[in-house]
């Protein structure tokens, strides 16, 4: 096989902004064959730009069963990602899952045990793993050369969205639909960077406010405090209503300080460590010197392309992918014991109760409120770099 068949399920914003790169030869390993939405309208709207060659179906079943697909990219409202995933590794179909996982850990669990029962290849769409300042975080903490982590602190408040964003679609920002806010839409990314590059917090006390800043019943500005299991501590900050947002990420460690902001990554690297420098030096207010640097970093930010191509080529060849589908319950636990915590008031411990958080989603998605209006997509470009 020289090249994998791809079909997407769901051509809403995402699904369509995956199309037009696709069809457009973004990914050469990839040929989009087939696409799938339940709205007539969307699939109309698609045949405007896609070619002949790619196939149209009324349902994900009728895509699946096609026999025209190797491989499907998940694109739905959340709660359907596991659903979708599990019948797609069934009929033997490589998959790849939009972010979030899902809406809660016990059906993702699910989806992984599955994943593993199958002889398929599972990726999650974790694109800012591909940025290149990211990696090389990743890569200085993970190398142990600036020690261990004491502190974290991620304030991501240029995921800015209007009213108009939230009207646009029936099951957005209602619990019953997309199972969340920010934290379930917008911020799987920051949060699975945040694991990926510092590990899971073994505590959280997180503040979430339901419909602050826009008429929507789920959370759009959450404050968050973190407890790792080594004592370091993390405030993590984010809404979708600040203008102009900010986005800046600090690693403070016992050697030195990362900083991450406008797309640059700073090092304040410390001649010694502070650890033994606190308790050998004979001056109180001594400290030991700091050199401060920008860190050169290599690669390409391919973002959705690049986790698409490298899900191409473990499929056709065994290359590595990105983001393993089965990483994506790690944020997406974190992200369910933000909610938690704030709907019980109190700090909950890692790994949460899974059925306590499920008893509680289930209470705010059995008064959830439906919006009638009118479906639409908006132009995603520039919209993916947070």
């Amino acid at each position: 096989m020289s090249s994998m068949r791809l079909g997407i399920i769901g051509m809403g914003n995402m699904g369509t902004d995956h199309a037009k790169k696709l069809t457009g030869g973004a990914v050469p390993e990839i040929v989009l064959t087939a696409v799938a939405d339940k709205d007539e309208k969307r699939l109309e709207a698609a045949r405007a730009y896609l070619p002949d060659t790619v196939a149209m179906f009324d349902g994900p079943e009728a895509l699946m069963n096609s026999g025209l697909c190797d491989a499907v990219i998940v694109a739905t409202p959340h709660y359907d990602h596991p659903t979708l995933a599990i019948q797609a590794f069934e009929r033997g179909l490589h998959v790849m899952v939009e972010k979030p996982a899902g809406v809660y850990t016990k059906q993702v669990r699910e989806m992984n045990e599955k994943a593993q029962e199958s002889d398929v290849v599972f990726g999650m769409m974790f694109n800012q793993r591909t940025n290149p300042v990211y990696r090389k975080m990743h890569e200085l903490v993970h190398s142990g050369e600036l020690g261990a982590i004491k502190r974290v602190n991620w304030i991501i408040t240029d995921w800015y969205r209007s009213q108009a964003y939230y009207d646009s679609g029936s099951w957005r920002a209602t619990w019953a639909g997309e199972g969340g806010g920010v934290l379930i839409n917008q911020c799987p990314h920051n949060i699975d960077l945040l694991q990926w590059i510092c590990g899971m917090p073994s505590k959280v006390r997180a503040f979430c406010h339901n419909g602050k800043w826009h008429n929507i019943e789920v959370e759009d500005d959450v404050t968050a405090y973190l407890e790792f299991p080594n004592g370091a501590t993390g405030v993590f900050i984010t809404t979708t209503a600040d203008l102009p947002g900010t986005n800046r990420f600090e690693i403070t460690l016992e050697r030195g300080k990362l900083i991450c902001e406008n797309d640059k990554l700073t090092l304040h690297k410390l001649s010694q460590s502070e650890r033994e420098f606190c308790f050998e030096t004979k001056e109180g207010f001594a400290r030991p010197s700091v050199e401060v640097s920008v860190v050169e970093t290599h690669g390409d930010n391919s973002q959705h392309m690049g986790v698409l191509s490298a899900f191409a080529k473990a499929v056709l060849h065994g290359s590595p992918l990105v983001a393993g589908g089965e990483e994506g319950i790690h944020s997406l636990t974190l992200s369910n014991a933000m909610h938690l915590s704030s709907w019980l008031e109190q700090t909950v411990e890692l790994p949460i109760d899974e059925e306590a958080y499920l008893a509680e989603l289930n209470k705010r998605a059995a008064a959830s409120k439906f919006k009638t209006v009118e479906a639409q997509l908006f132009d995603t470009s520039g919209s993916f770099g947070s």
